[in-house]
């Protein structure tokens, strides 16, 4: 098969979405690989590498949407690249369509084949795509919340960890999945005052169990929402329900409520956010102030850290990517189920 790998386009995407080890793995197997002019030079990979791994460099990023069987990408299609969808291409990205209404629209009048990373899911519900970005997306959130506190972007001006003599941050953490508990570990190495919520009671035994007394647990309830919330400096918002958009946790009448130059980053916004006050934001643009706390919606977090996280995708992306090319569809989607978990529209439908 012909895999395409274009560049990314989205505000300040630098990821790519195979690196040359990964080119090199498809080449072994008999594939071709077509690579767009520069497209890994945003995480530090060169054109030069992708050709010594036995990629084919092309100008255009029509060129590779138009001769690839498979596109391989890091983001959902941009509304400047519905034109390159086509009838029978096989799409293996991150879609996040729950909340893209947009994209869903596209993919089925073009009647792409759309395999989203975030919705492959073994036996055990694991999300094993969507875990390295939530990883990094958890530990990087503690890096930006601290930014936001800072007097200059509008911040309570807390340093996360205090001083000596002087009160650390309270951070409060919603969901113990793999973002939230990558988070609480930051927070606590920080020295933060940290207290981690989630629903299921096994999540937040496990990180008890690894933090011990640094954290403390909470099952998450309206009352011990609030109750946390508004003792905050720092809200992480790290809530998911695989494949659908993400619950309202923070209604605006208790953001309103929150202290003056408090924090919040949503790492669920990919899936529409999981407060009321929540909107889409860029790392041009990254934050906003409403309701006199400093919000942190960036939908592409990992993007700040590319080389990092174009490795850690590929990581995982590779075995699933090569299944699909070595068996076609749908004969890859019968034999692996996780994969077909990861079916989203096919031949005009969802």
């Amino acid at each position: 098969m012909i895999i395409g790998v274009p560049k990314e386009i989205k505000t300040e995407e630098n990821r790519v979405a195979v690196t040359p080890t990964g080119v090199a793995g498809f080449v072994a197997r008999k594939h071709q690989v077509l690579i767009q002019k520069n497209a890994g030079g945003g995480s530090g990979l060169s054109d030069a590498n992708y050709q010594a791994a036995g990629a084919t460099i092309v100008d255009s990023a029509k060129e590779v949407w138009e001769q690839a069987d498979i596109i391989m990408k890091v983001k959902e299609p941009q509304e400047s690249e519905f034109p390159l969808l086509r009838p029978g291409l096989i799409l293996f990205t991150y879609l996040h369509l729950a909340a893209a209404e947009s994209v869903t629209r596209a993919l089925l009048e073009r009647k792409v084949t759309a395999i989203a990373y975030e919705t492959i899911q073994l036996n055990d519900d694991s999300l094993p795509l969507l875990a390295p970005m939530s990883e990094i997306a958890g530990r990087l959130s503690i890096q930006v919340g601290a930014w936001c506190l800072q007097a200059e972007n509008g911040g309570r001006g807390i340093l996360i960890g205090g001083a000596s003599g002087v009160r650390p941050a309270n951070v409060v953490i919603i969901g113990a999945g793999m973002s939230g508990t990558s988070a609480c570990q930051v927070a606590v190495g920080m020295g933060a005052h940290v207290s981690i919520l989630d629903v299921n009671p096994n999540k937040l035994r496990y990180v008890h169990d690894i933090l011990g007394g640094h954290v403390t647990t909470l099952m998450s309830n309206r009352a011990n929402v609030e109750e946390a919330v508004l003792g905050a400096d720092l809200v992480i918002g790290s809530v998911l329900i695989p494949g659908a958009q993400a619950p309202k946790l923070i209604p605006r009448a208790l953001a309103k409520r929150m202290k003056a130059g408090a924090a919040f980053v949503d790492i669920a916004i990919d899936q529409g956010g999981c407060a009321e006050t929540s909107r889409p934001t860029t790392h041009r643009e990254p934050i906003y102030v409403e309701e006199e706390v400093v919000h942190y919606c960036v939908t592409n977090m990992p993007a700040i850290v590319p080389h990092t996280s174009t490795y850690a995708l590929t990581n995982s992306t590779l075995t699933y990517g090569l299944e699909l090319a070595n068996r076609g569809f749908p004969q890859a989607l019968v034999r692996n189920k996780a994969l077909a978990k990861g079916l989203n529209t096919f031949d005009g439908k969802i």
